[in-house]
């Protein structure tokens, strides 16, 4: 909402899109105040995306007026003055990690470092000066001459905020920001915000992870069936009331449902013995037994995600050993990990766990072609079968199982990972942070389906730094600095289990 008499930094008014058949957008708005940080929420397939592609100028609405501080859009095919108005920040780096941060900074716009130069080439030496100066100006620590891809994901995200800000644009969207990020991180990024939001910067906050609106935002607008459905000031709504306006129903405190406690009796499906990677994590012995759901946690650095990736064959440790049903599984090798019986969801969909130009039945199924048909033949209606009976256990959201797994929104882009890892009937099932990314009802979706597998005798070994996904636990391992140095039993402290998170015993 914007006070009277003040120009809104960003109007949306009457906005509606298709897309063939499909309402992308059906009178969608939105009005955001200069110099505030407006979260926007709904489950995915809420509308969140195309509107987010209207407001930087990708999609035209085929209904509907855009205006940034009380002036009309530019046109479409002017990208410079679109630059100018808006910035995205996604989820998906657009970093380009072959180029150094300062060729990034200022990719396809190289003359605007040097003010006043007319050569065609560039000039290094003033590039990289420019380059320091900006990064100086935002506090950002980062050597400009390094190549961006041997950055962090926090680094990379301050790195497009800086490129934002520099082509002058005032109005900034941070598109899940925080779903890699371990705690630390989150709080600075947030303390920056603040910053720039003082600074008179506005902020659109897109995120899944309903407390971090509560913790940073001034004002919420919901979303849901590509519908806008409320606009308010944080302060004056609750959990429970976003979650319902999210969903349309009364879901805001859904626990999880009791488990029969795991007997010391099950037969043991994973045995991690003291497993070491330099750099990783230290002499780690651990049990999985069938129908068990172990959670792993720890800060980013705690080693939990290079641990999981070991037992899933992506990594291989200097020393230790993986058995699954008491038979040793070949390190560092994927395809033995496969066949000694372990599915993987890894830790970044985009880029480990789909295959973007294949569809959602190729994906699904991609494991278990040997089933689809004699030999080595895929039977095309075998696998459509197979597909569609994937679609309708995990509640995937698709017109149709042969399209193109790109055009899934992020949580039932997950569901088609986890129906991928489930395929095989796997002893041991490895997921690293299931949820990142995800709304409220997908995230229900993905970890019921994890407590089926459980129930069904898998072993399950969920790596996850969200309180919700370890409540699903039997019990919890805390991981600090490479070592396991707590473990929780089923119905911990929320105090005690984040203070060992944070290394304090």
């Amino acid at each position: 909402m914007t006070m009277p008499g003040t120009t809104a930094a960003v109007e949306a008014s009457g906005i509606s899109k298709r897309f063939g058949a499909t309402v992308a957008l059906a009178d969608a708005r939105l009005t955001i105040t200069p110099g505030s940080t407006h979260a926007l929420v709904g489950r995915n397939g809420a509308g969140k995306s195309t509107l987010v592609s209207i407001l930087t100028g990708l999609n035209r609405p085929d209904s509907g007026t855009l205006r940034f501080d009380g002036e009309p859009a530019p046109a479409p095919a002017d990208r410079r003055r679109w630059r100018q108005h808006v910035a995205c920040v996604y989820q998906k780096s657009t970093v380009i990690p072959e180029l150094s941060v300062a060729e990034n900074l200022f990719v396809n716009r190289h003359a605007e470092a040097v003010p006043g130069a007319r050569s065609p080439w560039i000039r290094w030496r003033a590039l990289r000066a420019a380059a320091t100066d900006l990064l100086d100006e935002y506090g950002i620590a980062v050597d400009p001459a390094r190549p961006a891809g041997d950055l962090g994901v926090e680094q990379r995200q301050l790195v497009e905020i800086a490129r934002a800000l520099s082509a002058g644009a005032r109005f900034v969207i941070l598109d899940e920001p925080t779903a890699r990020l371990d705690a630390d991180a989150i709080q600075r990024l947030f303390q920056r915000m603040r910053v720039l939001a003082t600074a008179g910067v506005t902020l659109l906050f897109i995120s899944h992870h309903l407390h971090e609106v509560f913790d940073v935002c001034d004002t919420v607008t919901v979303m849901r069936d590509a519908r806008w459905v409320l606009t308010a000031p944080v302060s004056e709504i609750g959990r429970d009331a976003l979650v319902d306006a999210m969903t349309g129903e009364g879901a805001g405190s859904i626990a999880p449902p009791s488990r029969q406690p795991i007997t010391g009796t099950a037969p043991a499906v994973l045995d991690v013995h003291r497993l070491d990677l330099p750099g990783g994590y230290h002499d780690v012995t651990l049990t999985v037994r069938a129908g068990e759901i172990v959670g792993v946690t720890g800060s980013g650095s705690s080693g939990k995600v290079a641990l999981a990736e070991t037992v899933a064959g992506l990594r291989r440790a200097a020393a230790g050993t993986v058995r699954v049903r008491d038979v040793p599984v070949r390190p560092g090798s994927v395809p033995a990990a496969l066949a000694a019986g372990i599915g993987l969801v890894p830790q970044d969909r985009h880029r480990e766990g789909l295959v973007p130009l294949l569809s959602v039945a190729e994906n699904a199924t991609m494991p278990i072609g040997d089933r689809l048909g004699p030999g080595s033949v895929i039977l095309p209606r075998r696998r459509a079968a197979v597909a569609s009976e994937m679609v309708a256990r995990y509640d995937i959201k698709t017109g149709d199982p042969a399209e193109p797994v790109a055009n899934l929104s992020g949580g039932n882009a997950q569901k088609v990972v986890l129906a991928r890892a489930l395929s095989t009937d796997p002893d041991v099932l490895v997921l690293i942070a299931p949820t990142a990314g995800v709304d409220v009802r997908s995230k229900q979706t993905l970890l019921g389906a994890v407590r089926d597998a459980a129930a069904a005798g898998t072993g399950v070994l969920l790596i996850s730094d969200e309180i919700d996904d370890l409540r699903h636990c039997d019990r919890v391992l805390v991981m600090f600095h490479g070592e396991v140095t707590a473990e929780f039993a089923a119905g911990w402290d929320d105090a005690a289990l984040v203070a060992a998170m944070e290394g304090i015993r």
